[in-house]
């Protein structure tokens, strides 16, 4: 360590002096501090040394390096200050905005391809003479459940897989599905009954590339007479091929379904389908149960009807071969601009 001299403290001090000045940023300040008022700088070591000198000698030497230290400390604070407000109009400067500008285009907005398949689908069966049919989200659990022939045990009943409102003796949920709109279509007309429901259902599954807590079904119902599989299998054919082009067909494979006997899964050939035609499930569709028919006050020998049911954001999946469906929930305009824009 140097002798404390008058010069020496000098040149150090001048030498600190130099570095605030120079430093051109709040972080090359904080450099410059702590090389230069830290433990490890001249002008602390000058102050530790202090305490070796002769008596004589300590109290000059402190008034010295005290006046000294107190001059770069007050150097820095000035210099801290003045590149805070540096900084801050520099900041302010690049965030301006001239509310005052012209744009430069102007961005015409679009719908969400949900929205607008659905009001499609919808067409389709109102150009065969069915009524589009809606009804209440908050639904009460016999139209969800009871009249559509689920039992009192089903699974699809437990709170781990359908939302229940609270209190939960309300028997209030969020409806599962759009099978409710059926029921409520036959208790309030007349039959004959042809109806399409679209619309957005909810149950408890995580969102990830094929679910979502939140999603839309269209699902339709004719209740007539002299009714079969084979008009169930002609109208699917041709809502298939007004979704997917000329070529498309469909399969149905037997499954069950509370709500329909008999039941089957519906497949669907697209022909158009990125990386070759292949079957594809759609859906789920069969003829009403008896069950259902009487729960609405409809004699089953007398009437006898069709239902089908498939998700929107399914449909959408497949006619766009599109993997995740977390970009039809995410909210990004760049999702629905890539469809077009139609009012």
């Amino acid at each position: 360590m140097s002798e404390i001299t008058p010069e020496a403290v000098s040149t150090a001090t001048e030498a600190a002096l130099a570095v605030v000045a120079a430093a051109a940023t709040v972080s090359d300040l904080k450099v410059a501090r702590a090389e230069h008022t830290g433990e490890q700088s001249p002008l602390a070591q000058f102050n530790a040394a202090i305490k070796g000198l002769p008596n004589d000698q300590k109290a000059a030497a402190g008034k010295l390096v005290g006046e000294a230290r107190g001059r770069v400390t007050a150097a820095v604070a000035e210099r801290e200050a003045e590149l805070a407000v540096a900084e801050e109009q520099q900041r302010l400067a690049s965030e301006a905005v001239d509310v005052t500008a012209v744009p430069l285009r102007w961005r015409q907005g679009s719908r969400h391809p949900l929205s607008l398949l659905m009001e499609r689908m919808g067409d389709i069966f109102v150009a065969m003479g069915w009524e589009v049919a809606e009804g209440p989200e908050l639904e009460n659990e016999w139209f969800n459940f009871d009249a559509m022939n689920f039992d009192e045990d089903h699974p699809a009943r437990a709170m781990q897989d359908t939302f229940f409102v609270d209190p939960v003796d309300s028997h209030l949920l969020l409806r599962t599905h759009t099978s409710p709109v059926q029921m409520r279509s036959l208790l309030s007309r007349e039959l004959p009954v042809y109806v399409v429901a679209p619309g957005k259902v909810y149950r408890t599954d995580e969102l990830d590339a094929t679910h979502t807590p939140v999603f839309h079904q269209i699902e339709g119902l004719a209740i007539d007479k002299g009714l079969t599989m084979a008009h169930l299998r002609g109208t699917l054919e041709h809502l298939a091929t007004a979704m997917f082009g000329e070529g498309a067909q469909i399969r149905l494979r037997p499954n069950y379904f509370p709500f329909t006997e008999p039941s089957a899964e519906m497949d669907v050939w697209q022909p158009n389908a990125k990386g070759g035609a292949r079957w594809v499930e759609w859906g789920g569709c069969g003829m009403v149960n008896r069950n259902v028919l009487r729960a609405a006050g409809v004699d089953p020998d007398v009437y006898q009807g069709f239902a089908f049911g498939m998700g929107i954001e399914r449909t959408l999946q497949f006619r766009n071969d599109m993997n995740d469906m977390r970009d039809m929930v995410e909210g990004d305009i760049r999702f629905s601009q890539q469809f077009g824009v139609s009012v």
